[in-house]
């Protein structure tokens, strides 16, 4: 079982727009609460490649922003390493930027698609090089001298609307960005308070091009996504009961609460409030032994891409057929999260399908013990290790450095929660 009340680390997706909003404004930035998992550090290793000044002290962030212009170019190559949010998200700052620099991370970020990011990226002006047409790293931007952009994204994917949200601060006029759905919204509500002209209508983002952005104290409220590995253990574990405090409660990211009430989880949301234009709360989340299956299809699936995971072990407890699909974005993340999942359950015992862009998850399932590969993908590697609460026998996994990539301490916070 897990019991105990403990504060959440920092929101990984905030904690990286905090650090390159804070570089590219003017005047000196505090991050409290600021998530030191490497991907985070990878963005500040970035940042400090171009002249940013950035110290840390704890658990605190301390930016002097080099100006919307004032980026220099980089001592070296910029490695993202592991981080997705990274490479893509800088891409947009680096288009704006007149100097060249070079993008790479490592083997899975390799395989990682970013013409959806350059290809916009190009007709923004921008001349960008790279393997396979610069869809793979490494890829080489020179930029500077950007124009504005009226586009439809093929894909939903929060990346790359920040991207060309990031771009369009440096063109020369205003630029419209069109979502299919509306996708985590961060970026918008951010660059925001730091002074961007940035208005949001329906599914269009409107962008003016501003002189300069400035310096502003964020406080990271917790991440959700986190946080999503200890609610569905409390959910499926027998005298389970945790309160999980300061979790971010946006809009965009709360699919996976939906799906738990929808499940018949019990999870209550307490002490809601706005820290820096982002929800914040409190959950309770108590063991459930009567969980149902539900379905999750493309209207909600933006709303938790990265929860899937530990969902679908979370389904393999419920009573009835749970369907995922219109996931296929999964395919492309750090390993190709559906099949790895689908495979591993299968090895643990579960009654499961491979869909083309999804899942069917068949319960309620006895899980048992196996070797698991992780892909060395740290959302798999919590899933599983989530999984291992109710199998019979051990889960044994391949790796779990990989997830300090987004929640160092976790597996320090299980052990505290399971005495």
């Amino acid at each position: 079982m897990l019991k105990g009340n403990f504060e959440l680390i920092g929101d990984k997706s905030i904690s990286h727009r905090a650090i390159m909003f804070s570089a590219i404004s003017k005047g000196h930035n505090k991050i409290s609460n600021f998530l030191m998992g490497q991907d985070c550090l990878s963005t500040i290793d970035c940042f400090r490649k171009m002249g940013v000044d950035i110290k840390i002290e704890g658990s605190d962030v301390f930016v002097k922003g080099n100006g919307l212009h004032g980026l220099k170019a980089p001592t070296d190559i910029l490695d993202v390493g592991n981080s997705g949010t990274t490479i893509r998200l800088i891409s947009g700052i680096l288009a704006g930027n007149k100097f060249e620099s070079t993008l790479i991370g490592d083997e899975s970020i390799g395989k990682r698609p970013m013409k959806r990011v350059t290809d916009p990226l190009r007709l923004m002006g921008c001349r960008i090089e790279g393997k396979d047409d610069a869809n793979y790293t490494p890829i080489k931007i020179y930029g500077g001298n950007l124009h504005s952009i009226d586009y439809k994204m093929p894909v939903s994917s929060a990346q790359v609307k920040s991207a060309l949200i990031l771009a369009s601060l440096y063109a020369d006029k205003k630029s419209t960005i069109h979502e299919k759905v509306r996708s985590r919204n961060h970026t918008e509500i951010m660059l925001k308070s730091f002074g961007a002209d940035i208005n949001v209508d329906d599914l269009s983002i409107n962008i003016n091009p501003v002189e300069e952005l400035f310096s502003q104290d964020i406080n990271v409220c917790g991440d959700i996504s986190s946080a999503s590995f200890i609610i569905v253990g409390a959910l499926i574990t027998k005298g389970s009961e945790v309160m999980i405090k300061n979790v971010g409660l946006n809009k965009t990211r709360t699919g996976i609460i939906d799906v738990v009430k929808n499940m018949n989880g019990n999870i209550d949301l307490l002490n809601k409030r706005l820290v820096g234009g982002e929800i914040v709360g409190d959950l309770l989340v108590k063991y459930s032994p009567n969980l149902n299956a539900t379905n999750i299809d493309k209207d909600i699936i933006p709303r938790l891409i990265d929860e899937i995971p530990v969902i679908a072990v979370l389904a393999t407890q419920c009573e009835g057929t749970t369907i995922i699909k219109d996931a296929k974005e999964l395919k492309v993340k750090e390993s190709n999260r559906i099949k790895v999942v689908v495979d591993n359950l299968k090895l643990m015992g579960a009654d499961i399908e491979e869909l083309e862009d999804g899942m069917i998850i068949k319960g309620k399932s006895s899980l048992k013990g196996a070797n698991i590969q992780t892909f060395k993908d740290h959302r798999i590697a919590m899933a599983f290790s989530i999984a291992d609460l109710v199998c019979d026998g051990d889960v044994k996994l391949d790796d779990t450095k990989c997830i300090d990539v987004s929640f160092p301490g976790y597996t320090k916070l299980i052990k505290e929660l399971s005495k």
